[in-house]
């Protein structure tokens, strides 16, 4: 049985440094592996970076991954506040690069 794909895509101000937000991420990665378990966390918490267009994507169709994305969006919260980052839902799979974090069809 296939599971549902549910990716979060967070998109970041130009002013947000993308290296702190990278090691947020990792920060954020780390905290659920201690509730969670090491194992979970590599098999169960997608995540792709793309620091040039500013976007982080998490997948979150396991209960792991969605902890990932709470733990992640509370310390950008925190971290960078509320304005400097925006946070769009969807359907689309994780990407498979990097490069490709962006939701289908936002290309220009």
């Amino acid at each position: 049985m296939q599971s549902r794909s549910l990716v979060y895509r967070f998109q970041f101000a130009e002013d947000t440094d993308m290296e702190e937000v990278e090691k947020t991420l990792f920060l954020s990665i780390l905290a659920v592996g201690f509730l969670h378990g090491e194992a979970a966390v590599r098999l169960d918490a997608g995540y792709a970076v793309d620091a040039e267009k500013r976007v982080v994507a998490v997948d979150a169709a396991t209960e792991t991954g969605r902890a990932v994305t709470r733990v992640f969006t509370g310390f950008c919260i925190l971290e960078y506040g509320d304005e400097n980052f925006s946070i769009v839902r969807g359907g689309d799979p994780l990407p498979q690069t990097p490069a490709a974090a962006e939701p289908a069809g936002a290309a220009a």
